[in-house]
Order: C-alpha cells, then structure tokens, then sequence
C-alpha cells in the first residue's frame, strides 16, 4: 500500500527513503508543495503566502536510532 501524503513513521536507516523527508523543520515552498500543504497549512510555521514547514521531532523525542520522517509524495487522503 502506498504511503498517505503527510503520513509520519519511524525509520531506522539514518537516511530519507524516497519521497520521504526527516521531520527536521525544514521550510519549503507553497507552490512547490501545494498538495502537502494544503493537508498540514503553516501547523508547523511558514508565512502561509510562499513557504511552510515541516514538523520538527528532536531526536531525543524518537527510539534510540530511529527518525521521524513525514511523506512529501504519496496518495492524497480521503476525507470521506
């Protein structure tokens, strides 16, 4: 099953699997990004005009070894 847009989940690589990115804060562009960011808007900060940003989880927060990364590119969710 592919990855929802915007879903969170733990991984152990120490790397971004494809279409993933790590929940770090990182600040992207609306028009780059529009699908994710009309699911998650500016929860985590942006100037909700060009740029949003990505959930910001401390690796002290995750399992020892693991991250939290968030899906960039994956099924749009249902809202039915």
């Amino acid at each position: 099953m592919d990855p929802l847009l915007g879903d969170l989940e733990l991984f152990p690589y120490g790397f971004a699997p494809a279409h993933w990115m790590e929940c770090a804060g990182q600040i992207l562009g609306i028009s780059q990004n529009q699908a994710l960011y009309s699911l998650i808007g500016t929860t985590f900060g942006g100037n909700g005009t060009t740029t949003f940003m990505l959930p910001n989880i401390p690796e002290d927060k995750c399992p020892y070894g693991m991250r939290y990364y968030i899906c960039i590119q994956g099924m749009y969710p249902s809202r039915n």
